[in-house]
């Protein structure tokens, strides 16, 4: 009966109809529906390659069927490979499409795949999320452009949607809108991408010269070339009568031998048709200096036009008071030069003064309670070491007794009794900064704490924290750093604690503390300037 079943399964795939492809990230949700029908058929879903059923969900299944849907939850690299969902009707009679699913490798810091791709989107400024109403009550919570996210007031965001209002030729490119999707309790990304491009009838526009001016005046030699370029919007998009050209004495460039012209045209902003003809003088005669030079430029509206002269280039000798603008001139470059160099020998210093000088404490409620939340490897032993001496008893002597700050510490600050992933989670919502010390100890843990994805999530993914890391031992070349710390590492470096600072460790005038501070946000009230020690 197994054998019989098999063939009948093989005879249907073989005549299978490919339907779709689709493409998602790793570790993100994927629903794929089987093509529209009747909602009283049956829908039956198989791996193409094996020809096994996939069946409804079950407790922690994490691909399962659901009538015309089939469900990743999340997606894996081992998903990649055809599926068919086979359609029964009621006259023993089936259909079948096969859906191709490739899923694509996540990668720290890199832009979203160019392979996660929908259909392109031409029209008047609306832009559609892909796939997102397959997803029940999906909530989207960022629209990128080109991978850089979009926070312009002409970007009007709806629910499943933008609008760009009045899109231009640089709107056009990838839009990508990343939304969450939650199933049983559990929260899941999607991303998707789509291609806008803006469309615009061609339309004319009453000529506009944008150069030269009526009337300009422009300084020649005697027998030098000479360029006179005229360039003229015409219209929206590409004109069917556009013409842009010189006339010297009011006759045509053409019907002189010596003087030739070349003409092209470019689109800008908002489709914007322009067109561009420069008139070519191999040498200047002194009759030149007599005619008028006039640009026509004209399209179905009407004609407007300019008209330029030449006269000959006033000759200066360099006199003292040149000299002196020279001097002073490069004066002026080497103090910019030292002043550049001296910021940048001594910016944190700098920073540092102006704070205390002038005080510029925040006062803005951002609704953040902590000014940085502090991660480091937890000891497996009873043994204290010196990273624990650090963060409970010197980071906070420093930092909240002498500079005002408020420090949120693991296992200080997170209370007997509280549900401790979802208390870590809040607290380092609440906080502005990100405090994570690198030692070897948080290298060579193959399983790294709750707070730390929790952080490097807000931080990368959110872009909702900065993050200060300290390097409390030697760590080398971080290659045997995760990718997200590598990342960070690479974008702004470490703070180094060096041994000489265990001496004096409770002088906030170190270069460490100084550097650590620098990086801190500002103090909400202004009692660091009396208590520095």
């Amino acid at each position: 009966m197994a054998f019989v079943h098999l063939i009948f399964l093989s005879t249907f795939l073989l005549v299978s109809v490919t339907s779709e492809t689709f493409d998602a990230m790793e570790g993100e949700a994927l629903v794929i529906k089987c093509p529209p029908w009747s909602s009283t058929v049956k829908v039956t879903w198989y791996h193409t390659d094996t020809n096994k059923i996939i069946p409804a969900e079950e407790e922690g299944s994490r691909i399962f069927s659901l009538k015309r849907f089939l469900w990743f939850l999340p997606t894996s690299r081992e998903d990649s490979g055809n599926y068919t969902c086979v359609i029964h009707f009621s006259n023993n009679r089936t259909k079948s499409f096969k859906m191709s699913v490739q899923v694509h490798p996540y990668k720290q810091g890199v832009c979203f795949p160019s392979q996660i791709r929908y259909p392109n989107d031409t029209g008047r400024g609306k832009i559609v999320c892909p796939t997102i109403d397959n997803y029940k009550n999906a909530t989207i919570i960022q629209w990128y452009k080109d991978c850089k996210p979009l926070h312009e007031k002409r970007y009007l965001k709806e629910e499943k949607y933008i609008f760009i209002n009045n899109p231009r030729k640089e709107d056009d490119g990838y839009y990508t809108c990343q939304f969450i999707y939650t199933h049983k309790g559990k929260v899941f990304s999607v991303s998707a991408t789509r291609i806008f491009i803006s469309k615009a009838k061609p339309s004319p526009l009453p000529p506009q010269i944008l150069f030269p001016k009526d009337k300009d005046v422009i300084e020649v030699e005697l027998g030098a070339a000479l360029s006179l370029k005229c360039r003229a919007r015409l219209g929206i998009k590409k004109q069917p009568l556009a013409v842009v050209t010189w006339d010297v004495n009011n006759i045509s460039v053409k019907d002189f031998s010596r003087f030739s012209e070349k003409t092209h045209f470019f689109e800008g902003c908002a489709r914007e048709y322009y067109k561009e003809t420069t008139l070519h003088i191999p040498a200047v005669k002194e009759e030149d200096l007599k005619a008028n030079f006039t640009c026509v430029a004209l399209n179905e509206m009407r004609n407007t036009k300019v008209t330029v002269t030449l006269q000959l280039k006033a000759q200066h000798e360099v006199g003292l008071p040149n000299i002196l603008l020279i001097i002073g001139s490069l004066v002026l470059l080497v103090a910019i030069a030292v002043s550049v160099i001296l910021y940048q020998s001594f910016r944190v210093d700098i920073v540092l003064l102006y704070r205390e000088i002038f005080q510029p404490y925040s006062a803005k409620d951002d609704g953040k309670i902590y000014d940085a939340y502090v991660i480091y490897p937890k000891s497996r032993t009873n043994e204290a070491n010196f990273v624990e001496y650090f963060v409970y008893q010197i980071m906070p002597d420093i930092l909240e007794n002498k500079c005002g700050y408020k420090l949120c510490i693991y296992g200080r600050d997170i209370y007997p009794g509280e549900d401790t992933a979802s208390a870590i989670e809040k607290r380092i919502q609440k906080s502005r900064r990100l405090i994570i010390l690198l030692t070897q100890q948080l290298i060579n843990c193959k399983e790294h704490a709750y707070d730390q994805h929790i952080a490097l999530y807000n931080a990368l993914i959110q872009n909702d924290t900065k993050v200060i890391l300290l390097e409390m031992e030697r760590i080398g070349t971080y290659d045997k750093l995760q990718e997200s710390l590598r990342f960070i590492v690479k974008q702004q470096g470490t703070i180094k604690w060096k041994e000489q600072h265990i001496v004096h460790p409770q002088s906030s005038r170190s270069k460490f503390w100084k550097q650590v501070r620098y990086h801190m946000p500002l103090t909400l009230k202004p009692s660091y300037s009396a208590n520095v020690g």
